[in-house]
């Protein structure tokens, strides 16, 4: 208890020094802008409503509400099947966390399902986590994809207790298209710039972030799918009417990550009434607004190259993955779970059920050896309760489906990508003012399993604390 974690650290992947750093670039929602829990609501009411309205589904599904602590992010969903699931970095299925509709399905109809609880990798999502080109999964990593994933389950929940008989494919293709939709057509948009003090939380953070990269001389841009009047209308509630002074470059509806890969999209400069001209673009301009163009040309107008530049997103794939691979650039992501999930693992319970899972792990492997039916009885004992410890942990951050960043023992796949995308990742941008602008960020050595012993060849006296405590226990 003595060494807690601090939620609002950085940690790295990576070894990088922020002295290096002359750039620092954005992503704006869920990044400088953080949401209240309100627009989560808002965006499955609207998109439940269009299902209704625009796809003829049943009036019934409005009875369904957004709960926002059924799913978390980083789960993956077989469109095929309509169920949805964790899944380790081994592509293993966590049991116990495969939901058809609202209900968990039993371990034993996965197995059948899946043969086994392995998804193959021509199964799983695409690089951007897109079901495609035959892969019959989706992941749904951006935080906007909460309600989506909710909405996705209450419909199927619907049709399988009124046993109406669908086709899964059309059922996720028109979810996603609401979703989209809630979006395109502005119905988000409006309602945040309508009652913006309602949505956006912590403005004085980002703010205070922005003025001290300006104090210490960084450039800075920003790239959002977002729209031009949306941008403008938050960034002048959350740092003022002269936002775009601290900016050197700043492009909305990149349609990210297409901005990343596409050459052939040209910039389109955008004026104070939001129309867009039609001159050529030789440079981009300090104070001005650009649409669409792509990042290729971005190099070329801005020279900004390799890892003087630090560009920071929430969403690992459209956001992050392109940069890091293909040019260079240093990446950080923003991951807002993080600080509840901390505070969860320094709690008393939590640290007293981790080291007792530890110990029961240890002991499982060192007295296996021990084959008479009385020592056999005990091993299945603590094979049981160790079981139920696990379930009784995951149910601690989530009561289906646990944790973002691990399964039973496993890194989840969510953190593998993290892991290989992200140099630092953070609970908030706010967590940067709590460290100097030419900090270095060193990642831990983690023990590799080959650089620890195994239980059974420790010297006893490192293993007599853990059979006392068993004993005792």
């Amino acid at each position: 208890m003595s060494n807690l974690l601090n939620p609002d650290a950085i940690f790295s992947n990576n070894e990088m020094s922020l002295s290096d750093i002359e750039i620092y670039g954005f992503d704006y929602d869920y990044t400088l802008v953080f949401y209240s829990k309100h627009l989560h609501t808002l965006i499955f009411n609207a998109a439940r409503d269009l299902l209704i309205n625009e796809h003829r589904y049943p009036a019934e599904i409005r009875k369904f509400e957004y709960d926002p602590n059924f799913a978390i992010r980083g789960l993956h969903y077989d469109v095929q099947r309509a169920v949805l699931m964790k899944i380790d970095a081994f592509h293993y299925i966590q049991l116990g966390t495969v939901y058809r509709g609202l209900s968990v399905v039993p371990d034993e109809e996965v197995i059948e399902m899946y043969e086994g609880s392995h998804v193959p990798l021509e199964q799983m999502s695409d690089f951007y986590g897109k079901s495609s080109h035959g892969n019959t999964m989706k992941q749904f990593m951006d935080i906007f994809s909460l309600p989506e994933m909710t909405l996705l389950s209450c419909v199927n929940e619907y049709f399988l207790k009124n046993n109406i008989d669908y086709e899964p494919v059309h059922l996720y293709k028109d979810v996603k298209d609401s979703i989209r939709d809630v979006h395109t057509k502005g119905i988000m948009y409006r309602a945040i710039e309508a009652d913006i003090e309602k949505y956006i939380c912590y403005p004085e953070q980002t703010r205070a972030v922005l003025a001290k990269l300006a104090d210490h001389g960084k450039k800075m841009f920003l790239i959002t799918n977002s729209p031009s009047s949306f941008v403008d209308k938050g960034m002048r509630y959350i740092v003022g009417k002269d936002w775009r002074d601290l900016f050197d470059v700043v492009i909305v509806q990149a349609e990210k990550p297409n901005f990343f890969n596409d050459k052939r999209r040209p910039f389109r400069k955008v004026n104070e009434k939001g129309v867009l001209l039609w001159d050529k673009i030789y440079k981009l301009q300090k104070g001005q607004i650009y649409k669409q163009g792509n990042l290729y040309e971005f190099l070329k107008l801005t020279g900004w190259r390799g890892s003087k530049v630090l560009y920071f997103g929430d969403h690992i794939y459209s956001d992050l993955a392109d940069l890091t691979l293909k040019h260079g650039w240093r990446t950080g992501a923003i991951i807002p779970e993080l600080r509840s999930e901390l505070r969860i693992m320094n709690t008393e319970q939590y640290i007293q059920t981790m080291t007792w899972l530890q110990t029961l792990t240890g002991l499982l492997e060192q007295m296996q050896v021990h084959r008479d039916a009385e020592s056999q009885l005990v091993l299945q004992e603590w094979k049981k309760e160790r079981k139920e410890m696990r379930e009784m942990t995951k149910g601690s951050f989530n009561t289906q489906f646990g944790s973002l960043f691990r399964t039973d023992q496993n890194p989840t796949y969510f953190l593998r990508r993290l892991s290989r995308f992200a140099d630092i990742y953070m609970a908030s941008l706010s967590c940067l003012l709590s460290y100097d602008v030419s900090h270095t960020f060193y990642p831990r050595r983690t023990p590799l399993q080959h650089e620890l012993p195994a239980w059974s060849d420790r010297p006893p006296a490192a293993r007599l604390p853990l059979l006392q405590e068993a004993q005792a226990k």
